[in-house]
């Protein structure tokens, strides 16, 4: 597979950054008046269908059943679990503070990767480093699980539900290392919003959100969103991602979860007037700093491995 030049994995990380790091805000905006799953449902099935047309435009060959196949628990574990995840989040939690307990992916994928053989044991700094991710985490989640009576909307609904969703990302990036498919980014890409979004869209329907759809109240803002999520977010973001996974090293890629954070939180202040408190603060610098000694002694104890002919994914995410 050839190398791709120096400046395309530059625009590729550049994208990935500031992309991924405003979809969160995007998100927010979205589900405003539109039901979560099913704006997640088709904003992946949309991309995915563009990205599909491209790609067999481009002169890509049809897939296999066996690699729709793949596709499929993909897509399932990336957008519908891990996507679609964060957006159920945010009606709970601020997109800010969403981004911060997803900057947890490089700590699950860590013990993941170890606990697969896709990587060594973690060092006793690694363990540090993970002890302190999950210590911020802790802090984040301990006082939101008071729940009172009445109460609705609690935070703490959304922090178990960004957990799991970002565990579940976490096990779709390593099957993705792993699986079998040799097919070009952009048709992987496409694959996997296909089914990512249908599982998605099936999921609201079974959940009932067709019955609180209502086109006439959807606003101006959230049509923008959704339109800023399917274009940017999902057709350059998530292609960027897997043209990322496919030619660099897996903990190099990650550096994207705590450069998110960063952009997630600025603009959810300047645009959401999403404010964040001293214990917010302190957590997510306990959870970013543990996850860049992470993936920092990941780059430095890496050996050269052949790039696998299968990778992966997207978020968002977001």
């Amino acid at each position: 597979m050839a190398q791709p030049g120096k400046f395309l994995i530059i625009s590729a990380f550049a994208a990935l950054y500031v992309v991924w790091g405003s979809t969160y805000l995007a998100i927010r905006f979205a589900i405003e008046t539109i039901p979560p799953l099913l704006m997640a449902g088709a904003r992946f099935l949309l991309a995915g269908v563009i990205m599909y047309g491209i790609a067999r435009w481009k002169g890509a060959p049809r897939e296999s059943l066996a690699n729709w196949r793949t596709a499929l628990i993909i897509g399932g574990c990336l957008l519908l679990g891990g996507n679609g995840g964060v957006t159920l989040a945010e009606q709970y939690v601020s997109s800010g503070l969403a981004s911060v307990i997803v900057a947890t992916v490089p700590i699950y994928i860590a013990l993941l990767a170890w606990w697969t053989g896709l990587a060594p044991r973690p060092t006793p700094i690694v363990w540090l480093g993970l002890a302190g991710g999950f210590a911020g985490v802790a802090i984040l989640l301990m006082p939101a699980l008071h729940f009172s009576s009445g109460e609705t909307g609690h935070p703490g609904i959304g922090m178990v539900i960004l957990l799991c969703s970002s565990f579940t990302w976490s096990a779709g990036s390593i099957y993705s290392r792993k699986a079998k498919n040799a097919s070009p980014p952009l048709l992987l890409a496409a694959q996997q919003m296909i089914c990512g979004g249908a599982l998605l869209t099936l999921s609201g329907f079974l959940a009932g959100e067709h019955h609180r759809f209502d086109a006439n109240r959807i606003s101006p803002l959230s049509i923008g969103s959704f339109a800023y999520l399917v274009i940017i977010g999902a057709l350059v973001g998530y292609t960027a991602y897997i043209f990322l996974l496919r030619h660099c090293a897996p903990a190099k890629v990650a550096t994207y979860a705590y450069v998110n954070p960063i952009v997630a939180v600025i603009l959810g202040a300047l645009f959401a007037s999403e404010t964040l408190t001293a214990r917010t603060v302190l957590a997510a610098g306990l959870i970013i700093g543990s996850v860049a000694l992470v993936i920092t002694v990941q780059q430095t104890r890496a050996k050269p491995v052949p790039a696998p002919v299968a990778c992966l994914e997207t978020a968002n995410e977001t």
